[in-house]
């Protein structure tokens, strides 16, 4: 089995804030794959399906972003995961909206919820897809700017990379971290702005 988690805030506020593209994406593979999210015991919402013949899960935690650590060491010990079977969706503020980056390791760039898994897992060692929401303004905080919503130009162009996005998760589900690299590989060798 593998798990696939968006980063975002809980709560209708926060719906279409660039914080919460992690939530989104998720959503958009859940209603085209006819899935639900349901409440847990634990600190996320669920989505459990099968593709070919691979279980996976979709996780949205129920925490807030600075406190998504709190839910892996969960994930791990619940259903028997090690960290290769966790693909951690989050927004990313050095990238220009809608770009795409894949890593398998690293910091966690200023974003609050990767230091909190980093921290949880005490290890960097864990697949992420990054995906672009643009840099705030000189004269604008960064927590302002996270939590603001995307406007109409910004969301068409996450809407654009969510086919993208979807297959990645795909691949990672059936296949594991290199042939999702693989796969985006070839992807980007057709679009530049895919680049990683």
């Amino acid at each position: 089995m593998r798990a696939v988690i968006g980063i975002g805030n809980p709560g209708r506020n926060y719906i279409g804030t660039r914080h919460n593209v992690g939530f989104y994406i998720l959503d958009s593979f859940a209603h085209k794959n006819k899935l639900d999210f349901l409440p847990t015991k634990s600190d996320f919402w669920k989505a459990e399906s099968v593709i070919d013949t691979f279980r996976f899960l979709l996780i949205k935690p129920t925490t807030y972003v600075n406190n998504s650590g709190l839910v892996i060491n969960e994930l791990i010990d619940n259903f028997n995961l090690t960290m290769n079977d966790l693909l951690v969706i989050y927004d990313d503020v050095n990238l220009d909206t809608g770009n795409i980056r894949i890593r398998k390791t690293g910091s966690d760039g200023g974003h609050n919820g990767i230091k909190s898994i980093i921290y949880h897992l005490q290890s960097d060692s864990f697949p992420r897809i990054r995906v672009g929401v643009g840099k705030q303004k000189d004269d604008e905080s960064l927590a302002n700017y996270v939590l603001s919503k995307f406007n109409k130009d910004e969301i068409n162009l996450i809407d654009q990379k969510i086919p993208l996005l979807q297959q990645l998760m795909i691949e990672f589900i059936a296949n594991g971290y290199e042939k999702m690299l693989d796969y985006f590989s070839k992807e980007s060798n057709t679009n530049s702005s895919n680049l990683s």
